[in-house]
């Protein structure tokens, strides 16, 4: 159920969210507790604001209650994924080259879980991190269990 819910509004939001020159990152249909939650996660070059979230919750809330896609009640939320959120998509890999990352690992490569370092390339199949040393490893994708960016303060 939550995943059809997510593609008809992954389907819904994009044009709305791409109307206002944003990314749709993420949708999110989750229960926390007693309550249901549809979260869209949007982006731009430089981060989203509290405007550009506004902007978007009118048309889309409108849209999701024209269609009606979702038969129970739900809390819908439109925001930012974060500054270190996981990656997603190709595309969320792709603008992460030359940037430092943290990968995670489904199971231990070479004796760890978790390596951190610079993503050098992403092929769709493999990644290459450059780590610390400047050695670079590759690393499948599909034994990659999260992936975000690691961003210093």
């Amino acid at each position: 159920m939550s995943n059809k819910v997510t593609e008809i509004v992954r389907s819904i939001a994009e044009p709305i969210v791409n109307e206002f020159g944003l990314e749709l990152v993420d949708v999110e249909y989750v229960k926390e507790g007693s309550n249901w939650y549809l979260r869209v996660f949007i982006d731009k070059e430089g981060g989203v604001t509290v405007d550009d979230c506004e902007a978007v919750t009118l048309p889309l809330s409108r849209k999701l209650d024209e269609i009606d896609p979702i038969s129970r009640s739900y809390i819908f939320e439109v925001s930012s994924p974060g500054i270190e959120r996981p990656f997603k998509s190709p595309r969320d890999f792709e603008k992460a080259i030359g940037k430092r990352v943290c990968v995670k690992f489904f199971r231990a490569i070479d004796g760890v879980k978790t390596i951190e370092g610079i993503l050098e390339q992403y092929d769709g199949e493999s990644i290459t991190i450059s780590v610390d040393n400047n050695e670079q490893k590759t690393y499948p994708v599909d034994a990659i269990s999260k992936i975000n960016k690691v961003i210093f303060i």
